[in-house]
C-alpha cells in the first residue's frame, strides 16, 4: 500500500454536520472515480473516506459527516484540524475499493444515502466527461432536507444536461419540501419498471445498501453490474 503526504489546506462546513475537508497530496495520487482513501492516525488506525474529486487533480476532497455522537468521525476531523493549525501533513493511502466506474454503455443508477453522496458524485462528474453521453439517473436519500448541500448545484446540473437526472430524496420532510419523500430505494422502485438495463453503484448506511441491494435485485438488477464496497461486509 503507497502512502502519501497530503497538506491539509481547507476544513470548511457544509452543513452543521458535514465538512468539505480539502488535501494537497505531496506526490501523484492514483486513483479511479468512486474509489476511497484511508486516513492513517496512526500505522493502526486507518479511516476510511470516500472521495468526492475526480483524479488528477491538485486537491483531493472529503465530505466527512460527524455529530456530537459520532466519534469515528469526529476524532478524524480533529485531527485534520489539529494537523491543520500545526502545518503539519497527514499521510494518506488512497486507490482503495472495489465498487470504481466500470467501462461500460449501459445508462447509470447511483444510490446515495447521507454523505455517501461523496462516492456518487465523484461517479457522476466523471460520467459527464465521458463522450457516450449515457442517462445518469442520481438519487440522493437524507433525513432532513438541510443535508442536502448541494441541492442547488445539482439541479442547475440537471437543467443543463440532458442525459443527467438527479432526484432528492428527504425521509423526514417538513412542510416547505416539493420534492420526493420516503426511503430513497423505494423511490428508485416506484420509478423504474425494471432495474435490467442499468449500472447501479450505491453509498451508504449499511443496512440501507442492503436493503437496496436485495430489493433491486428483486426489480430486475443483475448482481454483476451492481456496485457498493458495503456489498464486502453484508
Amino acid at each position: 500500500m503507497i502512502q502519501t503526504l497530503c497538506n491539509v489546506d481547507a476544513i470548511t462546513p457544509l452543513t452543521p454536520f458535514v465538512q468539505r475537508v480539502l488535501l494537497s497530496p505531496q506526490q501523484a495520487v492514483n486513483f479511479l472515480p468512486g474509489q476511497y482513501l484511508q486516513l492513517c492516525l496512526t500505522e493502526q488506525d486507518k479511516r476510511p473516506f470516500s472521495l468526492a474529486c475526480l483524479p488528477n487533480g491538485k486537491q483531493l476532497e472529503l465530505h466527512i459527516g460527524a455529530s456530537k455522537a459520532d466519534d469515528y468521525s469526529s476524532q478524524a476531523l480533529n485531527y485534520l484540524q489539529q494537523q491543520m493549525d500545526a502545518k503539519q501533513p497527514v499521510t494518506v493511502e488512497a486507490g482503495l475499493g472495489q465498487a470504481h466506474l466500470r467501462p461500460s454503455d449501459n445508462p447509470v443508477l447511483l444510490l446515495a444515502g447521507g454523505t455517501g453522496f461523496s462516492y456518487v458524485y465523484s461517479i457522476a462528474k466523471a460520467l459527464q466527461q465521458q463522450p457516450q453521453n449515457r442517462p445518469v439517473f442520481l438519487y440522493w436519500g437524507v433525513r432532513q432536507q438541510s443535508s442536502l448541500y448541494l441541492l442547488d448545484a445539482l439541479q442547475q446540473w440537471a437543467n443543463s444536461h440532458r442525459s443527467f437526472r438527479f432526484i432528492p430524496v428527504v425521509q423526514e420532510a417538513n412542510s416547505g419540501w416539493q420534492g420526493r419523500t420516503g426511503l430513497v430505494h423505494e423511490a428508485v422502485l416506484n420509478d423504474f419498471v425494471s432495474l435490467d438495463a442499468y449500472d447501479i453503484y450505491i453509498a451508504g448506511p449499511f443496512p440501507m445498501v442492503g436493503v437496496a441491494r436485495d430489493a433491486f435485485l428483486k426489480q430486475g438488477a443483475h448482481r454483476e453490474q451492481m456496485f457498493a464496497d458495503a456489498f464486502a461486509y453484508i
